[in-house]
């Protein structure tokens, strides 16, 4: 399968930008770097910047790299792409850690430019459910990643839709690293470090023992 061309609805027009992408990354695969390169080709960024975070609490049942595979993976992943860069501050921020907390010192990195937010619509959807979601609003605009409907403008909330698809699955990679489809859906060489490291190894095994 391929990944089809994306299309904003509304496009933002800033002298300096950046674009902030935050996720688990786990792992980091070519759905995530298309639809940053998507977004840095359609509103003109100066960079993207990957920022692996800490599991949700919502998900403590379910089995993940350790933070460090999963930072090494993203560096991996951007390999030989100047507009991409990786941050580690969520990572190495003390609990509890917010996304704001994140913005803000993204903020004193890049002092005058305007900061985007990268997200999927699922996490658009949930968006009232994050720590001091207004007050994030005042700090950044969203960019909004969906593959069906226009996401639901919020009031209060810049938001800029992008449309596309790609058929790559972290969660499908976890439950199957062996898979023939990891080859099209990773970096290669995150693609030889998941093997090396034999990440996501007990989360195959796991699943076939509830089979």
């Amino acid at each position: 399968m391929t990944a089809t061309m994306l299309k904003e609805t509304t496009e933002p027009n800033t002298p300096s930008s950046i674009c902030l992408y935050g996720g688990t990354f786990d792992p980091i695969h070519l759905g995530h770097t298309h639809i940053a390169k998507a977004a840095l080709d359609l509103f003109k960024f100066e960079q993207v910047v990957f920022l692996p975070c800490k599991q949700s609490p919502h998900k403590t049942k379910e089995r993940h790299a350790a933070k460090h595979h999963r930072l090494a993976m993203c560096k991996l992943a951007i390999t030989g792409m100047e507009w991409a860069n990786v941050e580690d501050f969520d990572l190495n921020t003390p609990e509890p850690s917010y996304s704001w907390r994140v913005v803000e010192a993204m903020q004193n990195q890049f002092p005058g430019a305007q900061l985007f937010w990268l997200m999927g619509s699922d996490q658009w959807q949930a968006l009232h459910e994050w720590n001091r979601p207004d007050y994030l609003a005042g700090l950044v605009e969203f960019i909004v990643f969906s593959r069906g409907a226009t996401p639901v403008e919020r009031s209060g909330f810049q938001m800029h839709a992008i449309h596309g698809a790609h058929p790559a699955s972290a969660t499908i990679i976890r439950e199957n690293p062996a898979g023939r489809q990891q080859k099209d859906w990773l970096h290669p060489e995150v693609l030889k470090y998941i093997k090396k490291h034999g990440l996501y190894d007990d989360v195959a095994k796991f699943n076939k023992a509830d089979d």
